[in-house]
């Protein structure tokens, strides 16, 4: 992801310009203090974006896991599975 480089001064300073900023060029906004970055600002819709690729992530990873270790059922077995559940739920 690209960055823009800031002052931690313009967030106090400059913030309807940095909000912009980010929600517009889709960027993180870096904030320095004594020019080191300390803080990242992104917009509401790239940090849900972001998110929700961590947590595909994650459960991709648990997936590999459980293929390499054995923890596998036909695809049958699951629909069949679901089905049941969701009769069952229908029921109530």
């Amino acid at each position: 992801m690209e960055t823009i480089i800031r002052p931690s001064a313009d967030l106090r300073n400059h913030y309807n310009e940095i909000s912009k900023l980010v929600r517009e060029s889709r960027k993180a906004v870096i904030l320095t203090v004594n020019g080191r970055g300390d803080t990242a600002i992104l917009s509401l819709q790239e940090f849900n974006q972001m998110s929700a690729e961590l947590e595909l992530l994650r459960t991709l990873a648990e997936a590999e896991d459980d293929v390499k270790n054995g923890r596998i059922e036909p695809i049958e077995n699951v629909f069949k599975d679901l089905r049941a559940e969701l009769l069952e739920r229908n029921n109530r």
